[in-house]
């Protein structure tokens, strides 16, 4: 039932705090004009600007206000709304908005004048860049949007608003270039994100998990970055952004695997050096997913494959050990996640302590002791730093990583072989929005490959990838063509 706001400021005072609950963070202030006009003020404390609540809209209504008709005339603020039912007030005030009851009069003013405290613009940490913009998003929804709408000022840019969760009343926005986008896509988050009935969205990773394509996928089929930049790319190649309130992490779509091992870098630096440090992140992937199983695998079943010189000396490294190989790599490796864990969740200081002591002390302790042996040191190692090569993919490595230490453990080469292959089957065979996931190397296509593993110049750019757009292809002019 619909419950229109009352004459009565007493009636209207008991119903909002009855929408409210009785919470003890509504401020009502009630107080009269100089002619003896009524008023009420509501609000959310913390959620305004105090300053300019009494500055701007108190002290003149006190002194000027003579009927509720003037207070256009009397109040200098752009954007205020007359509502007539108590849900739209008990919806706007949550968002920053002040409501103006006044005496004898059934409706209401609502004023947004929303003010409250923000992260500071910062580089991202998980995204550091050595040339390009250092700026990242932060957890205001409306910043984030005029970080974007600062990279591209075209009128062709879209943001479609959403309120997502029936309790947390979460801000989420749509954002892509009418005439660039690609309309199925466009159309597929949209269903998707209108067929989600939650009671709360506290971080875009609820969204990501519930309108992607594959949720058993150990990859995720949806991009996530921090950097304004980065979403202004994929948005000019024809892709939807959703933006998340309280969240500097924001979604892309559709996206393709070769994304993981590109940065936003590789844009800013010469083609060729982009190549080597795409050919480098590539390598790295491989290696942490593959370095201990195959130690495993090597030092297990084909003993005959390692050179001579360097088995004596691996044989001498594991004399004494009492583990086999795997169990040893996997107790390496399930303690290298320990010390990444619990470096992260401590406070910083703490956490390189413990990294430290973890990474040095206990590693050389455990050698000297003969529980593990020096090679195994070294390649968990030298996983963990090739793994940080590619951040976007960690989760998905970490698991691969110990499906193949027990295939190598178990039946060596063969099932890494094997485990290997469906690894790539199942990347390959996946769908981001009905867009082929392996694109532009499975499909294969001539245009997208000069932005794959092998960086073109710019020059040569000319078209947008085909997966994304069909219709508006082309992106630039061949400047240099003779």
């Amino acid at each position: 039932m619909v419950k229109l706001i009352s004459k009565g400021l007493k009636s209207n005072k008991e119903q909002v705090k009855s929408l409210f609950n009785n919470t003890s963070d509504l401020v009502i202030y009630e107080f009269e004009t100089k002619s003896n006009l009524k008023l009420m003020v509501c609000y959310i404390e913390g959620f305004i600007d105090r300053d300019l609540l009494d500055r701007d809209i108190i002290k003149p209504m006190i002194l000027n206000l003579d009927r509720d008709k003037d207070i256009n005339k009397i109040l200098y603020v752009s954007g205020m709304e007359e509502v007539s039912t108590l849900q739209e007030v008990a919806d706007k005030m949550p968002y920053g908005s002040v409501a103006i009851f006044i005496d004898k009069v059934s409706k209401c003013y609502i004023i947004n004048i929303n003010h409250w405290k923000k992260r500071a613009i910062e580089e991202p940490q998980a995204e550091a860049v050595v040339r390009g913009p250092k700026e990242g998003f932060i957890e205001d929804i409306t910043t984030n949007k005029a970080m974007l709408r600062r990279r591209i000022r075209s009128n062709d840019l879209v943001f479609e608003d959403y309120i997502m969760g029936k309790q947390t009343k979460t801000k989420i926005s749509i954002a892509y270039i009418q005439g660039i986008v690609n309309e199925k896509a466009l159309e597929e988050v949209k269903k998707r994100i209108d067929n989600i009935d939650i009671d709360g969205v506290l971080e875009s990773g609820y969204i990501e998990q519930l309108i992607e394509d594959s949720p058993t996928s150990l990859i995720s089929t949806i991009g996530d970055t921090q950097k304004p930049d980065v979403v202004a790319g994929k948005l000019l190649e024809g892709r939807v952004a959703v933006f998340c309130d309280g969240t500097p992490h924001i979604l892309t779509m559709p996206k393709f695997f070769i994304e993981d091992i590109q940065t936003s870098e590789d844009y800013y630096s010469r083609p060729f050096y982009a190549t080597f440090l795409r050919w480098l992140r590539i390598f790295c992937l491989f290696l942490s997913i593959v370095l201990p199983g195959l130690y495993v695998a090597l030092q297990t079943f084909h003993q005959e494959m390692i050179p001579t010189v360097l088995l004596i000396t691996m044989a001498g490294a594991r004399e004494g050990i009492p583990f086999p190989a795997a169990i040893e790599a996997f107790l390496m490796t399930l303690m290298l996640e320990l010390i990444k864990e619990s470096g992260i969740r401590l406070p910083r200081a703490v956490g390189s302590a413990v990294s430290i002591v973890g990474a040095l002390v206990l590693g050389q302790a455990a050698v000297e002791a003969g529980i593990v042996s020096a090679p195994m040191v070294i390649v968990v190692a030298a996983t963990a730093i090739a793994e940080f090569a590619v951040p976007s993919l960690t989760e998905a490595i970490i698991i691969y990583r110990f499906i193949l230490i027990i295939l190598g453990g178990f039946m060596g080469l063969y099932a890494m072989t094997c485990g290997l292959i469906v690894i790539i089957v199942q990347i390959i065979s996946l769908e981001s929005f009905n867009v082929p996931y392996g694109f532009p190397l499975a499909p294969g296509d001539k245009q997208g490959l000069k932005d794959s593993v092998v960086r073109f110049p710019l020059w040569t750019l000319i078209f947008r990838p085909k997966a994304l757009e069909k219709r508006n292809i082309r992106r630039q002019r061949n400047v240099r063509k003779k």
